[in-house]
């Protein structure tokens, strides 16, 4: 198959020097002469991704009409003048807004004195009696990135501490402001992690530093108004596997230290009325023991896997610190993985997973905390698959449920569950404008079969017109790492894709947590292999089903996922017309030989350690992308990366192209590899979302005419 629009390509695209670099690890001397291109500092490395971006620029350029229409179509699918669901705290409705022609969102407030009932105002109006807590365009303006972290009103709801980053290497500058004056009282704490934490009294707060490898290790207490020399460091993780957190709980009362690597886990608390005591434990670490926590009334609610490999749910008194206190309420069950509970003083609210799709779970509680028989029960959603999440619930005594529910065909639509009853109300769907009818569409589970024998799910969208006639064009995403499901849900930008007949379909490949903990297993550590194996088995399903002609299929993958495009690549590159890998992590053993490197250490657990132990550095050096690139032609390749991101460095795209370029047959076969790097953004890229538009309109038109695909179905 041909390109649609047919066009001389750039002569001579970049073409990165070679410097001597020699890696040395298990008896094993590698060259990898484009290693020189990690130090962003060096003018040479900035001048080659500028030619870079030149070179796609240029490639790309007969694409600016159909880049234009797709920009158009998206932000008329998008009710731009819009307001999530207010959310009553304490004395006040919280909820986010958003304004025709700006950026960013504003967070606002509304006196529960001023309006009993939840405020339901139309789309473009200004509420009345609306207290503006941040206006982020405000914020923002100026900067070429802008990235809000946390955001946390004090439990009076008096002042509200916030922190941003201006260059997407996700250190935050915190701000203190006083809601009632509107004055920052307070600018002195900068380059912390996530999460901050109001004590009790709201003269001090908590905040977490990161480390040389960008790894959350302690929590400092910070006076408001006072100097930052004098904070004071409260908690240190010396164990480079662990990551910390830090919250409170849904009733302020308890600030929550959390600690995690990927095998084991360890929460620590403090009474937020006491911030100068010291945090206690609630269970010391076990190796390969992971538990996470919900603190309400005077009770622990605890999602561990102590006994059960997808979960169990108990409980323990407040105060507790060892896990030998835990009281079982729900029992693990294989199959069905418990994925966390948001605990009410009269019900609980479980979140799990099951048959590969998500699930909540109404408990009822008697008057001592324990569960009632045979009341409650799963909240049911009539799709075929879809998403279910509990949404913001802030309130402890609060009798109704918010719960977050969308498919791959009905827009993201917010319900009020009531906790007694069970039964559903629908507060507000999300508007897409532009004539959206969901008959138009369709969505269908289908099932890969791999080589074991093991049946791989597939969640797949099309135009209800679309049959499978072995004629259509598609694109395969897929993820696969973590743990993480990429679950059914509903994108406004992806109707320009099904508006040109495409079939759009998720892999949910061993590695994520769709099918539960074993699922996850069995992709990572010396079972990885299996998601690549997995997203291939899903492509041939795709064009073996007839969902999509074997010469019209496209692949997307981003970060871990952009490892599982390479590595499917590098196995079968004859599957895919055109690749799509955002911020991929294509260079993974590189990165995890180097515990200086962000991350890594804390990845070893994910991925073995390569750095100690031989057998791990064979097996990685035999899957990961930049190592193993064939002799052979390759689809068309876009990879997409940002300077400053410091989970996947932009380093990793920019080599994986250079050796692609070198090694492969793409030359001969007139099929581009492109590399786009945004000179200020992270690994989210950029975070206006009119930017975030035209860059998503940038990537399908690229896609869309390699597929030739680019006309709207009438």
């Amino acid at each position: 198959m041909t390109r649609v629009t047919e066009q001389t390509l750039p002569a001579h695209p970049p073409i990165a020097a070679r410097k001597p670099h020699t890696r040395t690890h298990h008896g094993e001397s590698v060259e990898d002469d484009y290693e020189w291109l990690r130090d962003k500092t060096d003018p040479e490395v900035i001048a080659h991704l500028e030619a870079e971006n030149a070179y796609t620029e240029g490639v790309t350029a007969h694409l600016g009409n159909l880049r234009a229409k797709i920009f158009a179509e998206i932000k008329s699918h998008t009710q731009e003048n819009d307001l999530s669901v207010p959310v009553r705290h304490g004395q006040w409705w919280y909820y986010t807004r958003t304004v025709e022609g700006e950026q960013y969102p504003l967070y606002a407030r509304i006196a529960v004195a001023s309006s009993p009932d939840r405020p339901m105002p139309e789309p473009g109006q200004v509420p009345p009696c609306e207290e503006v807590l941040l206006d982020v365009n405000h914020e923002a303006a100026g900067q070429e990135f802008f990235s809000l972290g946390a955001f946390d009103v004090s439990p009076s709801g008096d002042v509200l501490a916030y922190a941003v980053d201006n260059a997407g290497d996700e250190r935050f500058d915190v701000r203190v402001k006083d809601l009632r004056t509107g004055e920052v009282l307070d600018s002195a704490v900068t380059g912390v992690g996530y999460g901050l934490a109001w004590s009790l009294g709201e003269d001090y707060l908590f905040y977490t530093r990161v480390d040389e490898a960008w790894r959350p290790h302690q929590v400092w207490r910070h006076a408001v108004g006072g100097s930052a020399d004098e904070d004071v460091l409260v908690h240190a993780e010396a164990d480079e596997r662990f990551w910390m957190g830090l919250a409170t709980s849904r009733d302020d009362r308890f600030v929550v230290i959390g600690l995690a690597s990927k095998n084991s886990s360890e929460y620590w608390m403090l009474d937020a009325s006491s911030p100068m005591a010291k945090f206690s434990v609630i269970a010391p670490r076990e190796d390969g023991v992971e538990y996470d926590v919900e603190l309400a009334g005077e009770r622990l609610w605890i999602v561990h896997n102590r006994a059960h490999r997808d979960f169990e749910l108990a409980w323990a008194p407040i105060g507790s610190q060892s896990a030998q206190d835990w009281r079982t309420v729900i029992e693990g069950q294989d199959g069905v993985r418990i994925a966390g509970v948001d605990a009410f003083a009269d019900h609980l609210a479980v979140s799990l997973r099951r048959g590969g799709l998500a699930q909540v779970d109404i408990v009822a509680l008697d008057d001592q905390q324990r569960p009632v028989e045979g009341a409650g029960g799963p909240i049911a959603v009539d799709e075929e698959i879809y998403t279910i999440d509990v949404g913001t619930n802030p309130e402890y005594a609060s009798t109704v449920l918010q719960v977050c529910v969308e498919s791959m065909v009905t827009p993201g639509s917010i319900y009020d569950v009531d906790l007694a009853s069970g039964e559903l109300t629908l507060v507000k769907q999300k508007v897409v404008p532009g004539g959206y009818d969901p008959q138009d569409y369709r969505q269908h589970r289908l099932w890969a079969t791999a080589a074991d024998g093991t049946h791989i799910p597939i969640s797949v969208v099309a135009r209800a017109d679309v049959t499978p006639d072995g004629s259509a064009a598609g694109l395969l995403y897929g993820y696969g790492a973590y743990e993480i499901c990429i679950d059914p849900s509903f994108s406004p930008a992806r109707l320009s894709y099904l508006d040109r007949g495409l079939v759009y379909a998720v892999a949910h490949v061993r590695g994520g947590g769709e099918m539960g903990r074993g699922w996850y297993e069995d992709g990572r550590m010396e079972h990885k292999e299996n998601s690549f194996s997995d997203f291939i088995d899903c492509a041939d399903h795709l064009v073996a089903s007839g969902w999509v002609a074997s010469d019209r299929l496209a692949a997307e993958g981003g970060s871990a996922g952009g490892l599982l495009i390479g590595a499917a690549l590098n196995r079968a590159p004859d599957r895919f017309r055109v690749v799509h890998a955002a911020v991929p992590f294509v260079d993974a053993l590189t990165t995890i030989l180097d515990p200086s490197l962000p991350l890594t250490v804390v990845e070893w657990e994910e991925w073995g350690d390569p750095l100690h132990d031989p057998q791990v550095y064979t097996r990685m050096r035999g899957y990961t992308p930049y190592e193993n690139i064939a002799a052979t032609a390759y689809p068309t390749i876009l990879a997409t990366t940002g300077l400053n991101d410091t989970r996947v460095y932009f380093v990793e795209p920019a080599k994986w192209v250079a050796r692609l370029r070198e090694t492969s047959l793409n030359a001969a076969s007139q099929r581009p590899i492109m590399l786009k790097t945004e000179m200020v953004a992270g690994h989210g890229g950029k975070t206006g979302r009119y930017d975030a538009w035209r860059d998503a309109a940038f990537e399908m038109a690229v896609m869309l005419d390699e597929l030739g695909a680019t006309g709207v179905h009438s």
